[in-house]
Protein backbone atom coordinates (compact mmCIF):
# COMPACT_ATOMS: atom_id res chain seq x y z
CA UNK A 1 0.00 0.00 0.00
CA UNK A 2 1.51 3.10 -0.53
CA UNK A 3 2.10 5.80 1.75
CA UNK A 4 -0.19 9.03 2.67
CA UNK A 5 2.55 11.57 0.66
CA UNK A 6 2.14 9.91 -2.22
CA UNK A 7 -1.76 9.75 -2.46
CA UNK A 8 -3.43 12.39 -5.33
CA UNK A 9 -4.50 14.68 -2.89
CA UNK A 10 -7.60 17.14 -3.88
CA UNK A 11 -8.27 20.70 -1.76
CA UNK A 12 -11.47 21.67 -2.65
CA UNK A 13 -10.90 25.63 -1.35
CA UNK A 14 -7.35 25.31 -1.65
CA UNK A 15 -6.83 28.98 -3.01
CA UNK A 16 -8.97 30.58 -0.46
CA UNK A 17 -7.68 31.81 3.08
CA UNK A 18 -7.51 28.40 4.94
CA UNK A 19 -7.07 26.40 2.00
CA UNK A 20 -3.54 27.92 1.19
CA UNK A 21 -2.64 26.86 4.77
CA UNK A 22 -4.04 23.21 4.22
CA UNK A 23 -2.10 22.87 0.92
CA UNK A 24 0.97 24.49 2.01
CA UNK A 25 1.31 22.15 5.12
CA UNK A 26 0.19 18.90 3.39
CA UNK A 27 3.58 19.86 0.90
CA UNK A 28 5.41 20.33 3.81
CA UNK A 29 4.41 16.94 4.96
CA UNK A 30 5.93 15.82 1.58
CA UNK A 31 2.69 15.28 -0.33
CA UNK A 32 3.46 15.37 -4.09
CA UNK A 33 0.38 15.43 -5.77
CA UNK A 34 -1.67 17.95 -4.06
CA UNK A 35 -4.42 19.33 -6.66
CA UNK A 36 -6.31 22.63 -5.58
CA UNK A 37 -9.56 23.11 -6.36
CA UNK A 38 -10.25 26.90 -7.52
CA UNK A 39 -14.06 28.18 -7.74
CA UNK A 40 -13.15 30.28 -10.72
CA UNK A 41 -12.71 26.66 -12.46
CA UNK A 42 -15.15 24.42 -10.68
CA UNK A 43 -18.57 25.66 -9.66
CA UNK A 44 -18.95 22.87 -6.96
CA UNK A 45 -23.05 23.76 -6.46
CA UNK A 46 -23.09 22.53 -10.36
CA UNK A 47 -22.77 18.70 -10.54
CA UNK A 48 -21.45 18.40 -13.85
CA UNK A 49 -18.45 20.75 -12.61
CA UNK A 50 -17.94 18.18 -9.47
CA UNK A 51 -17.95 15.11 -12.60
CA UNK A 52 -15.40 17.25 -14.14
CA UNK A 53 -13.62 17.72 -10.98
CA UNK A 54 -12.94 13.84 -10.36
CA UNK A 55 -12.41 13.18 -13.73
CA UNK A 56 -9.96 15.74 -13.73
CA UNK A 57 -8.05 15.18 -10.91
CA UNK A 58 -8.48 12.12 -10.29
CA UNK A 59 -8.20 11.89 -6.43
CA UNK A 60 -7.76 8.96 -4.13
CA UNK A 61 -8.14 11.64 -0.98
CA UNK A 62 -10.66 14.33 -1.15
CA UNK A 63 -10.23 17.20 1.43
CA UNK A 64 -13.67 19.67 1.56
CA UNK A 65 -12.94 22.74 2.45
CA UNK A 66 -15.14 24.88 0.14
CA UNK A 67 -18.18 26.74 1.19
CA UNK A 68 -19.55 30.11 1.08
CA UNK A 69 -19.43 31.50 4.47
CA UNK A 70 -19.40 34.86 6.24
CA UNK A 71 -20.50 36.60 9.71
CA UNK A 72 -23.57 37.48 11.49
CA UNK A 73 -24.34 40.16 8.89
CA UNK A 74 -23.91 38.00 6.10
CA UNK A 75 -25.64 35.33 7.21
CA UNK A 76 -28.72 37.51 7.96
CA UNK A 77 -28.40 38.92 4.72
CA UNK A 78 -28.01 35.21 2.97
CA UNK A 79 -29.50 32.71 4.42
CA UNK A 80 -30.87 30.72 1.18
CA UNK A 81 -28.16 30.82 -0.75
CA UNK A 82 -25.84 30.07 2.59
CA UNK A 83 -27.99 26.96 2.98
CA UNK A 84 -28.40 25.74 -0.77
CA UNK A 85 -24.28 26.55 -2.12
CA UNK A 86 -22.67 24.50 0.70
CA UNK A 87 -25.72 21.60 1.16
CA UNK A 88 -25.57 20.99 -2.62
CA UNK A 89 -21.09 21.26 -2.33
CA UNK A 90 -21.09 19.05 0.07
CA UNK A 91 -24.16 16.38 -1.06
CA UNK A 92 -22.70 16.17 -4.84
CA UNK A 93 -18.90 15.92 -3.81
CA UNK A 94 -19.48 12.70 -1.73
CA UNK A 95 -21.57 11.17 -3.43
CA UNK A 96 -19.47 11.73 -6.30
CA UNK A 97 -16.58 10.19 -4.01
CA UNK A 98 -18.59 6.96 -3.85
CA UNK A 99 -18.86 6.47 -7.48
CA UNK A 100 -15.23 7.25 -8.58
CA UNK A 101 -14.21 5.01 -5.30
CA UNK A 102 -12.00 7.29 -3.64
CA UNK A 103 -10.07 6.00 -0.35
CA UNK A 104 -11.35 9.04 2.07
CA UNK A 105 -13.17 11.78 1.88
CA UNK A 106 -12.42 14.64 4.49
CA UNK A 107 -15.39 17.15 5.44
CA UNK A 108 -14.44 20.35 7.18
CA UNK A 109 -17.70 21.64 8.83
CA UNK A 110 -18.29 24.05 11.15
CA UNK A 111 -19.12 25.18 14.94
CA UNK A 112 -21.91 26.68 13.99
CA UNK A 113 -23.34 23.33 13.78
CA UNK A 114 -23.68 23.30 17.06
CA UNK A 115 -26.95 24.17 19.16
CA UNK A 116 -27.22 27.42 20.52
CA UNK A 117 -26.74 26.65 24.65
CA UNK A 118 -24.67 23.73 24.15
CA UNK A 119 -22.91 23.28 27.56
CA UNK A 120 -19.34 25.16 27.72
CA UNK A 121 -17.20 22.99 26.54
CA UNK A 122 -19.19 21.53 23.92
CA UNK A 123 -18.29 18.53 23.56
CA UNK A 124 -19.29 16.24 20.34
CA UNK A 125 -21.55 14.06 21.80
CA UNK A 126 -23.97 16.97 22.21
CA UNK A 127 -24.29 17.96 18.58
CA UNK A 128 -27.62 16.76 18.66
CA UNK A 129 -28.72 18.09 21.49
CA UNK A 130 -30.70 21.48 20.31
CA UNK A 131 -31.54 24.06 17.22
CA UNK A 132 -28.28 26.05 15.90
CA UNK A 133 -28.10 30.11 16.98
CA UNK A 134 -30.66 31.40 14.31
CA UNK A 135 -28.33 33.98 12.81
CA UNK A 136 -26.30 31.21 11.06
CA UNK A 137 -28.28 28.10 11.30
CA UNK A 138 -28.84 27.08 7.68
CA UNK A 139 -25.17 27.61 7.09
CA UNK A 140 -24.52 25.35 9.98
CA UNK A 141 -27.09 22.90 9.09
CA UNK A 142 -26.06 22.64 5.89
CA UNK A 143 -22.67 21.86 6.92
CA UNK A 144 -24.12 19.41 9.74
CA UNK A 145 -25.34 17.19 6.81
CA UNK A 146 -21.66 16.27 5.79
CA UNK A 147 -21.54 14.71 8.91
CA UNK A 148 -25.05 12.64 8.40
CA UNK A 149 -24.01 11.96 4.77
CA UNK A 150 -20.57 10.65 5.66
CA UNK A 151 -21.78 8.24 8.42
CA UNK A 152 -24.69 7.17 6.21
CA UNK A 153 -22.31 6.74 2.92
CA UNK A 154 -19.67 5.21 5.49
CA UNK A 155 -22.29 2.28 6.74
CA UNK A 156 -24.13 1.74 3.33
CA UNK A 157 -21.04 2.29 1.35
CA UNK A 158 -17.81 1.70 3.12
CA UNK A 159 -16.90 5.38 2.32
CA UNK A 160 -13.88 6.50 4.51
CA UNK A 161 -15.83 9.73 5.38
CA UNK A 162 -14.37 11.43 8.14
CA UNK A 163 -15.76 15.05 9.43
CA UNK A 164 -14.19 17.84 11.60
CA UNK A 165 -15.69 20.40 13.35
CA UNK A 166 -13.44 23.96 13.53
CA UNK A 167 -13.71 26.84 15.44
CA UNK A 168 -13.55 30.33 14.04
CA UNK A 169 -10.49 30.74 12.28
CA UNK A 170 -8.09 33.60 12.04
CA UNK A 171 -4.53 34.75 10.89
CA UNK A 172 -2.56 36.80 8.24
CA UNK A 173 -4.63 36.30 4.85
CA UNK A 174 -7.95 36.41 6.46
CA UNK A 175 -11.15 37.96 4.50
CA UNK A 176 -11.51 41.85 5.49
CA UNK A 177 -14.05 42.64 3.32
CA UNK A 178 -16.78 44.25 6.27
CA UNK A 179 -19.51 42.79 4.08
CA UNK A 180 -18.37 39.34 4.70
CA UNK A 181 -15.60 38.99 7.05
CA UNK A 182 -15.52 37.63 10.55
CA UNK A 183 -15.22 39.52 13.83
CA UNK A 184 -11.27 39.33 14.44
CA UNK A 185 -10.63 40.61 11.15
CA UNK A 186 -13.76 42.90 11.32
CA UNK A 187 -12.70 44.46 14.41
CA UNK A 188 -8.96 44.95 13.06
CA UNK A 189 -10.03 46.77 10.11
CA UNK A 190 -12.60 48.83 11.87
CA UNK A 191 -9.84 49.68 14.84
CA UNK A 192 -6.92 50.25 12.27
CA UNK A 193 -8.79 52.83 10.56
CA UNK A 194 -9.90 54.57 13.73
CA UNK A 195 -6.41 55.04 14.46
CA UNK A 196 -5.31 56.54 11.03
CA UNK A 197 -8.69 58.83 11.02
CA UNK A 198 -7.81 59.60 14.20
CA UNK A 199 -11.85 58.53 15.16
CA UNK A 200 -12.77 59.10 18.96
CA UNK A 201 -14.95 56.00 18.81
CA UNK A 202 -15.51 52.53 17.48
CA UNK A 203 -18.98 50.96 17.27
CA UNK A 204 -18.84 47.19 17.92
CA UNK A 205 -22.08 44.94 17.10
CA UNK A 206 -23.58 43.30 20.03
CA UNK A 207 -23.86 43.23 24.03
CA UNK A 208 -19.93 42.27 24.11
CA UNK A 209 -21.14 39.68 26.61
CA UNK A 210 -20.62 36.72 24.01
CA UNK A 211 -17.49 34.87 24.05
CA UNK A 212 -15.84 32.90 21.19
CA UNK A 213 -13.04 30.48 21.11
CA UNK A 214 -10.34 31.36 17.95
CA UNK A 215 -7.63 29.20 16.15
CA UNK A 216 -4.59 30.43 14.79
CA UNK A 217 -5.10 28.93 11.12
CA UNK A 218 -1.65 27.56 10.48
CA UNK A 219 -2.52 25.42 13.77
CA UNK A 220 -5.92 24.40 12.11
CA UNK A 221 -3.92 23.59 8.91
CA UNK A 222 -1.84 20.92 10.84
CA UNK A 223 -5.05 19.66 12.37
CA UNK A 224 -6.52 18.90 8.52
CA UNK A 225 -3.43 16.88 7.80
CA UNK A 226 -3.07 14.93 10.57
CA UNK A 227 -6.66 14.47 10.23
CA UNK A 228 -6.33 13.49 6.69
CA UNK A 229 -3.66 10.99 6.92
CA UNK A 230 -4.48 9.26 11.05
CA UNK A 231 -7.97 9.33 11.43
CA UNK A 232 -10.57 7.02 9.89
CA UNK A 233 -13.80 7.14 12.07
CA UNK A 234 -17.37 8.31 11.91
CA UNK A 235 -17.20 9.97 15.35
CA UNK A 236 -17.21 13.93 14.92
CA UNK A 237 -13.95 15.58 15.95
CA UNK A 238 -13.44 18.90 17.26
CA UNK A 239 -10.57 20.77 15.90
CA UNK A 240 -10.04 24.09 18.53
CA UNK A 241 -7.71 25.84 21.00
CA UNK A 242 -9.57 25.76 23.84
CA UNK A 243 -8.87 29.35 24.85
CA UNK A 244 -12.45 31.51 25.60
CA UNK A 245 -12.39 35.34 25.07
CA UNK A 246 -15.69 37.54 25.31
CA UNK A 247 -16.59 39.81 22.18
CA UNK A 248 -15.72 42.76 24.75
CA UNK A 249 -12.37 41.60 26.02
CA UNK A 250 -11.28 40.58 22.61
CA UNK A 251 -12.22 44.60 21.41
CA UNK A 252 -9.98 45.98 24.18
CA UNK A 253 -7.10 42.86 23.42
CA UNK A 254 -7.31 44.47 19.56
CA UNK A 255 -7.67 48.30 20.45
CA UNK A 256 -4.48 47.95 22.69
CA UNK A 257 -2.33 46.23 20.12
CA UNK A 258 -3.66 48.77 17.09
CA UNK A 259 -2.99 51.50 19.11
CA UNK A 260 -6.46 52.45 19.42
CA UNK A 261 -7.01 54.85 22.57
CA UNK A 262 -10.50 56.10 21.94
CA UNK A 263 -13.96 55.17 22.99
CA UNK A 264 -15.45 51.07 22.46
CA UNK A 265 -19.31 51.38 22.36
CA UNK A 266 -21.28 48.23 21.85
CA UNK A 267 -24.39 48.43 19.27
CA UNK A 268 -26.88 46.55 21.71
CA UNK A 269 -29.58 46.65 18.27
CA UNK A 270 -27.06 44.30 16.63
CA UNK A 271 -27.44 40.40 17.14
CA UNK A 272 -25.11 38.64 19.05
CA UNK A 273 -24.75 35.39 17.67
CA UNK A 274 -24.49 32.24 19.60
CA UNK A 275 -23.81 33.15 23.41
CA UNK A 276 -20.69 31.42 24.53
CA UNK A 277 -18.17 29.09 22.10
CA UNK A 278 -15.75 26.84 23.69
CA UNK A 279 -14.77 23.26 22.41
CA UNK A 280 -13.75 20.30 24.17
CA UNK A 281 -10.51 19.26 22.09
CA UNK A 282 -9.44 16.00 23.58
CA UNK A 283 -10.53 13.60 20.78
CA UNK A 284 -8.51 15.23 18.31
CA UNK A 285 -5.11 14.80 20.21
CA UNK A 286 -6.47 11.06 21.60
CA UNK A 287 -7.18 9.75 17.94
CA UNK A 288 -4.27 12.04 16.13
CA UNK A 289 -2.22 13.69 18.08
CA UNK A 290 -3.48 18.02 17.68
CA UNK A 291 -2.86 20.23 20.30
CA UNK A 292 -2.86 24.08 19.09
CA UNK A 293 0.53 25.65 19.47
CA UNK A 294 -0.40 29.11 18.50
CA UNK A 295 -0.62 32.14 21.60
CA UNK A 296 -3.49 33.91 20.87
CA UNK A 297 -2.20 37.21 21.80
CA UNK A 298 0.90 36.24 19.33
CA UNK A 299 -1.76 35.34 16.55
CA UNK A 300 -3.46 38.25 16.76
CA UNK A 301 -0.01 40.29 16.33
CA UNK A 302 0.98 38.28 13.83
CA UNK A 303 -2.69 38.89 11.58
CA UNK A 304 -2.21 42.71 12.55
CA UNK A 305 1.16 43.24 11.12
CA UNK A 306 0.27 40.98 7.94
CA UNK A 307 -3.44 43.11 7.37
CA UNK A 308 -0.83 46.76 7.73
CA UNK A 309 1.69 45.08 5.59
CA UNK A 310 -0.74 43.70 2.63
CA UNK A 311 -3.69 45.74 3.07
CA UNK A 312 -2.92 47.63 -0.30
CA UNK A 313 -3.22 44.64 -2.13
CA UNK A 314 -6.76 43.14 -0.91
CA UNK A 315 -9.09 43.11 -3.33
Amino acid sequence: MSSFTDKRIAVTGGSGFFGRYVVRKLEEAGCAHVFVVRSKDYDLVDNAAVKALYADARPEVIIHLAGRVGGIGANQANPGSFFYDNLMMGVQLMEQARLFEIEKFVAVGTICAYPKFTPVPFKEDNLWNGYPEETNAPYGLAKKMLLVQAQAYREQYGLNAVYLLPVNLYGPGDNFDPASSHVIPAQIKKFVDAVESRAPEVVIWGTGTPTREFLYVEDAAEAVALAAEKYNKSDPVNIGSTYEISIRDLAILIARLTGFKGRITFDTSKPDGQPKRRLDTSRATVEFGFTARTDFEEGLKKTIDWYLADRDNLK
